[in-house]
């Protein structure tokens, strides 16, 4: 889930006041776990999930982070959803931040979600999904990366989808973890100048560069 990079975490009761527009927020329950229900019941507009039985929102993503989830949708899931049956490896349904209830107190939000189609035949009116994702896919923020990086990956971990890449858009790099057992076993990480075959999705090569907003151009020397 995607969050300003400028703010920073912090913990409000069910009757806290209002909070900064770019502050990624989690919204305690105070005397009982927070269900799907509370989602449902969220302002339009207002992004969330159900981690811990805690309400958690945050603002919506920056540019970057949109140029990230877009060039994946289009790299991974061109080749193995749109292009299915027309050429491409297919076989998958690859979604952008859709409901996926691992457990009826943690609801998420991936960024980007796949299932192979044998495991998930329907899903478009689906509203969670409640089959675990083949692959999950977060993309980072300074202000997010602990609850991408341990909280949801701990969460996919229990709920034993096999495959997470975690990706930082400041650092320009993606890391591919594949599931081991009861942990995350790192495949590789990857950046700029990496032509790459990652799991689950080894059938294509991605050039990692592209998937990253461009590089800033060179500052040219001024004329004599």
């Amino acid at each position: 889930m995607s969050s300003n990079p400028n703010g920073q975490p912090r913990t409000a009761g069910r009757g806290g006041t209002s909070r900064p527009r770019d502050t990624f927020l989690h919204v305690t329950a105070a005397l009982r776990l927070a269900t799907y229900d509370e989602l449902l019941a969220l302002p339009d507009g207002e992004r969330g999930e159900i981690v811990r039985g805690s309400l958690v929102l945050a603002p919506a993503p920056l540019p970057r982070h949109s140029k990230v989830q877009g060039a994946l949708r289009r790299f991974i899931g061109g080749a193995f959803d749109d292009d299915d049956g027309r050429g491409g490896p297919g076989g998958w349904w690859v979604l952008l931040e859709v409901d996926v209830r691992l457990g009826r107190h943690d609801i998420v939000r991936p960024d980007l979600a796949g299932w192979r189609r044998e495991r998930l035949l329907d899903p478009w009116d689906l509203r969670p999904i409640d089959v675990v994702p083949d692959w999950v896919c977060e993309i980072t923020s300074p202000s997010n990366a602990r609850h991408d990086r341990v909280t949801k990956a701990r969460l996919y971990l229990e709920a034993k989808a096999p495959f997470l890449w975690l990706i930082d858009p400041d650092t320009r790099v993606l890391e591919a973890l594949v599931r081991e057992g009861e942990r995350w076993v790192e495949a590789g990480r990857f950046s700029d100048g990496d032509v790459v075959r990652i799991p689950p999705f080894e059938a294509i090569e991605l050039e990692v560069s592209r998937i990253f907003p461009p590089m800033p151009a060179a500052p040219t020397e001024p004329a004599p």
